[in-house]
């Protein structure tokens, strides 16, 4: 019988990366999309570009990068551009991660982190959040060793959407090794509580890569857009490391356009900070100790009851991510979807 070539070990132990089921269900409220479509000059952007999709896009994606560039205040030799945050991450670790590197990282934290590292071929060195489901920073510093090559700080934090506010960030970074990459993951920042720039310590710590997408708050999830800004030797090695058209003409086109679009973003961002300050309140009022989110989703620290609440709630057409035995994870900005998830949680309780 012919044997099958085998994959890497590393590729053979890896976790799934898991999505809530779907099927039946009116809310969904488990993947921290926006709810709405993009405005309507995003989506013109979309259909004409779209007149062009038998046409290689920029190599490089370099008109998203120059719109980048003058959005941020930045040179444009600070910023690559990729399919998603999640892509340049991924590239960024192939750049540097070798083969008994460590890279360190808070857990619970953003589920594909560890992943990622071992598809580089390092190792994941993942350090407990605080009490307060915080980044606890003094312990990813002692964390550090000879073999760290990279640590992970996503701010704020998905799934338990706590922050760490800018001097802590500070103290951290002066604490680093310079030569240990610092990644800040930016993905829901435009949602945050304290206004944390990471692009605004760019020039004092030139170790320090900061992420950003265009899936959240600009509602692009589906056409895969995200960026990285850092200094010009590690956004050289990143860009080496990134394969060519990584971002579609149509994607490049959409993100030009939403990042224009100032009073939409506006809009999405409040009303979706409304939305989370009910959906916390009516929680804590049940006598739920959640945290303050800076997120477009909340935390509900439900332990044990975790995976039976959300099986709960798939009966009532409401899906939201569970973390076995943690909590779950509510992506808000459907009011109706709000009120389902209070409503099941009543009934789930008094059963």
């Amino acid at each position: 019988m012919t044997s099958l070539p085998t994959p890497r070990p590393e590729i053979r132990d890896l976790p799934t990366y898991s999505s809530a089921r779907t099927n039946g269900v009116r809310w969904k409220a488990s993947s921290n999309e926006a709810v709405t479509p993009p405005p309507a000059s995003v989506l013109e952007a979309i259909y004409h570009a779209g007149s062009n999709a038998h046409l290689y896009p920029d190599v490089a994606g370099r008109d998203l990068v120059e719109a980048l560039a003058e959005f941020l205040g930045v040179s444009s030799e600070r910023i690559a551009v990729g399919a998603g945050s999640l892509s340049v991450l991924e590239h960024l670790l192939l750049a540097y991660v070798d083969s008994g590197d460590e890279v360190v990282l808070a857990w619970r934290s953003y589920e594909a982190y560890p992943i990622l590292v071992k598809l580089a071929g390092g190792t994941p060195v993942t350090v407990p959040l605080s009490v307060e489901l915080e980044h606890d920073l003094p312990a990813m510093l002692e964390a550090i060793t000879d073999r760290t090559k990279v640590i992970l700080v996503c701010n704020p934090n998905n799934p338990t959407g706590t922050e760490v506010d800018e001097a802590a960030i500070r103290r951290f970074l002066d604490a680093v090794p310079s030569h240990v990459i610092v990644v800040l993951d930016e993905a829901y920042r435009e949602f945050a509580r304290n206004d944390v720039d990471g692009v605004a310590f760019l020039n004092d710590y030139p170790n320090l890569v900061v992420l950003r997408t265009f899936s959240k708050a600009y509602g692009l999830a589906g056409l895969r857009v995200g960026y990285a800004v850092s200094g010009r030797d590690i956004r050289s090695s990143l860009a080496a490391a990134l394969p060519p058209f990584a971002v579609s003409s149509i994607a490049a086109a959409a993100a030009q356009a939403a990042v224009r679009e100032t009073r939409e973003l506006a809009h999405t961002v409040q009303s979706t900070i409304r939305e989370r300050r009910s959906v916390e309140n009516a929680f804590t009022a049940r006598g739920l100790r959640i945290p303050d989110s800076g997120a477009n989703f909340v935390w509900l620290p439900l332990g044990a009851d975790s995976v039976g609440f959300s099986e709960f709630c798939l009966t009532r057409g409401l899906s939201i991510r569970a973390f076995a035995d943690e909590g779950v994870r509510f992506t808000l900005g459907d009011r109706e979807a709000s009120q389902a998830l209070i409503s099941a949680y009543d009934e789930y309780k008094k059963d």
